[in-house]
């Protein structure tokens, strides 16, 4: 029964609903007409909230092309952006083709010995140079001072694969520059030197050079000038102490062991740097330096004239007060309380500068000119930057607890 009664209930609704569906579709289908003939009516005498009218369709299809207009000149239209990648790119690469045959791979090759007799000859490491002059029967390359440190033969590998030895004429661990020569027979490009000193923040480079051996020769990489005028300290003697600072350019353009002397170039294919050194670590990416080559030149020539730079020569062989216990700076030196910083004279050379000035071991030397001297690393920089052989310099120094002063005649040190 429940069924049934279901049953029942349902055709009588369905039955209801056919008594209402006819007057609703009639009623629909006469609104619409109703609809179409007011609206021309309503539009005529502006009695509509929005124009209708064929002339506002059209001015609203205009506006939305002015507009579309106007956005694409305030911005680069896809055509554009693809003109300016392809100019950017033809010009690297023009760059690189111009370029990459002045810069050559550098081997450093060292005699193994057994009681004093060589057995075998042994690849010590690998760099980059640069090819800068071509003078006659000889062309000249530079490249870093510990790229062919300690070498027995250095071998250049140019841009064809050929490879040929080199003869060292010089080089100088304080700059970590060197001049190699080679037959001018095998050079084919030099490169052509610009300036370092107008460099700006932000101006594009490229550095070009051997990371990690000649398996990755004439490599090229691209970043930009990310500072100038940085200072790093450096180790020269391994002992775990700075005991020199190298003014460098900062770049994020990748450098990598094996760059070393490698070219930092700048959009106009000039030498701008000397690629030099990195900081390698996990917490750190993108600061690569090179030597300032307004920086190297007068280095370069030297050593290309001499084989060695001139520098100021004093006589002494320095150490750092600060690497001295400071109990040692008042009980042993006799030095007074409100001492900072100084060099100990820990030997004076025979016949030196500092010999007839009249310093003596264990002299503090405190200012040279006026300039207080807190290390040896400051004592290095002001003889090789701010003097010059055959000057006459003031030398403050405290002996036995005395301020005392002396005149040094400085000469010459290769």
């Amino acid at each position: 029964m429940s069924i049934l009664g279901y049953y029942d209930d349902h055709m009588r609704t369905n039955q209801q609903k056919r008594k209402w569906l006819l007057p609703t579709i009639t009623g629909f289908i006469l609104g619409i007409v109703i609809l179409f003939i007011a609206i021309p009516f309503l539009a005529k005498y502006d009695l509509l909230p929005y124009d209708f009218s064929t002339e506002a369709v059209q001015k609203d299809d205009e506006e939305r092309d002015t507009t579309q207009g106007n956005e694409q000149n305030n911005d680069l239209t896809p055509g554009d952006v693809t003109n300016v990648n392809v100019e950017i790119t033809s010009q690297i690469t023009n760059i690189v083709d111009e370029v990459s045959d002045a810069v050559v791979g550098v081997i450093n090759i060292q005699n193994q010995s057994i009681f004093g007799r060589r057995s075998s000859q042994n690849e010590a490491g690998t760099g980059s140079g640069v090819i800068y002059k071509v003078e006659g029967d000889n062309a000249y390359i530079v490249t870093n001072y510990h790229v062919v440190e300690n070498a027995d033969t250095v071998e250049i590998v140019f841009s064809n694969d050929e490879q040929v030895e080199a003869e060292v004429i010089g080089g100088d661990v304080f700059s970590d520059l060197a001049v190699l020569r080679v037959d001018a027979s095998y050079v084919d490009k030099v490169i052509e030197m610009g300036s370092s000193d107008n460099l700006k923040v932000g101006e594009p480079v490229i550095a070009i050079g051997n990371p990690l051996g000649m398996q990755f020769a004439g490599s090229v990489t691209q970043g930009i000038i990310s500072g100038k005028d940085r200072v790093i300290p450096l180790d020269l003697t391994g002992d775990g102490v700075p005991d020199w600072q190298v003014e460098v350019i900062q770049t994020d353009a990748a450098i990598n062991p094996g760059n070393s002397g490698g070219a930092l170039v700048n959009m106009e294919g000039q030498l701008i740097g000397i690629n030099t050194l990195k900081i390698a670590s996990s917490r750190y990416e993108g600061l690569g330096f090179a030597i300032p080559i307004d920086l190297a030149k007068p280095i370069i020539a030297d050593l290309e004239r001499d084989g060695t730079v001139t520098r100021s020569y004093l006589g002494i062989v320095p150490y750092s007060l600060e690497d001295v216990a400071q109990y040692h700076w008042h009980n042993t030196l006799g030095l007074p309380r409100d001492i900072e910083g100084g060099v100990i004279v820990d030997l004076v050379e025979k016949i030196s500068p500092a010999d007839q000035a009249g310093l003596r071991q264990y002299d503090v030397i405190v200012a040279m000119d006026g300039k207080p001297i807190m290390n040896v690393m400051e004592l290095r920089q002001f003889l090789f930057r701010e003097t010059k052989p055959g000057d006459e310099i003031v030398v403050e120094f405290y002996r036995d607890g005395k301020l005392m002063k002396t005149t040094v005649t400085l000469s010459t040190q290769s």
